[in-house]
């Protein structure tokens, strides 16, 4: 009785020694695909990120032709219309990128690491990074050479009624003659937005330097799921 007690022991014996093996392949095995999962949310965060920051600079910087254009019979309709972004904002896009350790890159889907999307009342900006870091070392070999990829995309909005309203000037030039400045001109009137309900919002193209604070309030900018 003491030998068989003995033999079933030692033929036991390997099999928990495969089965130890087998739970820490296991455990090893979904370390992994937690350090995969955080590679891909790291991808995910610095690809959002990025395309916000295009289409926040891409905003910053309409204020020049946006305001060009209330300058002209039917010029808000052609800017919405014809109005083209190209480049803008990718220089910030990759800033972004970088600072959370990724850079552009051209995915599968997109053959531009950046690039736009033009519309009538919405334009949108998409994204695609890489990791500058790869998933580490684990069991699964291919994982340290694998790096996050991730793409985004922000839109620009128009969040305003195409129609506008135009009050006179308020401030007409004291020393011109009937509204009129020196080059016979009458003074511009003043273009008035109404954006998502709020009263109206004055938009003077004589005093550029105030876009950065109306661009918030005439444009939004955003994350959609693309």
């Amino acid at each position: 009785m003491i030998r068989n007690s003995r033999s079933d022991r030692g033929q036991a014996f390997p099999i928990y020694i495969v089965m130890v093996a087998g739970l820490l392949f296991l455990a090893f095995a979904f370390f992994a695909v937690g350090q995969a999962s955080a590679t891909r949310n790291g991808a995910q965060g610095a690809a959002d990120a990025a395309a916000l920051a295009a289409a926040q600079d891409a905003r910053d910087n309409l204020g020049v032709p946006f305001l060009a254009a209330l300058r002209e019979p039917n010029g808000l309709n052609d800017f919405l219309e014809n109005h083209r972004y190209f480049d803008a904002g990718c220089w910030k896009a990759q800033q972004l990128a970088s600072a959370n350790r990724s850079h552009l890159h051209s995915g599968a889907r997109f053959r531009q690491p950046c690039g736009w999307d033009e519309g009538f009342l919405r334009d949108r900006v998409t994204v695609s990074v890489e990791t500058d870091y790869t998933v580490g070392s684990s069991v699964i070999p291919s994982t340290k050479t694998t790096h996050g990829k991730a793409t985004a995309t922000a839109v620009i909005e128009f969040r305003c009624s195409p129609k506008l309203e135009e009050v006179p000037n308020a401030d007409p030039d004291p020393d011109s003659d009937d509204g009129d400045d020196e080059g016979g001109k009458p003074d511009l009137p003043i273009p008035t937005l109404f954006c998502d309900g709020q009263s109206g919002i004055e938009v003077d193209p004589a005093h550029p330097e105030l876009w950065k604070q109306l661009a918030k309030n005439i444009f939004a900018v955003h994350l959609i799921d693309d």
